[in-house]
């Protein structure tokens, strides 16, 4: 097996969004290795920032972060004509129901659960990114 990604792998430009930088550079880690761009917020009003100067093709999100939730942050950028197909996928701690209906409420197109491996990770990109694409 090579280290070039075949055709139509190449990597895509995935922001993610989360208060923990335990789990920031986890996820930065994993997505590096899986070959896609990186880039990392801390809470929404620092994300809302980065999709409208990046426009990034995929996005996690927590959920429980200070000042702007994932929910609030989530619907801000589906509400964006510009970034309304971006997929984004949800990050918790909680594996709840309840966060999963809200998540899609607000047009989430997934839920990953923390702490999350590489490959649960990656496998979510793929996903994605074929329906995206």
């Amino acid at each position: 097996m090579s280290n070039e990604a075949p055709a139509g792998t190449l990597g895509i430009k995935v922001l993610v969004i989360d208060d923990s930088n335990t789990i920031r550079r986890s996820a930065e880690i994993f997505l590096k290795q899986g070959g896609h761009q990186v880039l990392l917020a801390e809470d929404g009003f620092d994300a809302l920032a980065k999709v409208n100067d990046h426009d990034p093709d995929l996005i996690f999100c927590d959920i429980l972060m200070p000042r702007l939730d994932g929910y609030q942050t989530c619907a801000i950028i589906k509400r964006n004509a510009r970034f309304s197909s971006v997929p984004v996928i949800m990050l918790s701690s909680k594996d709840g129901l309840f966060d999963k209906a809200r998540g899609r409420m607000v047009g989430s197109e997934d839920y990953l659960t923390k702490p999350f491996t590489k490959d649960q990770l990656l496998q979510a990109v793929e996903q994605h990114r074929r329906v995206s694409t």
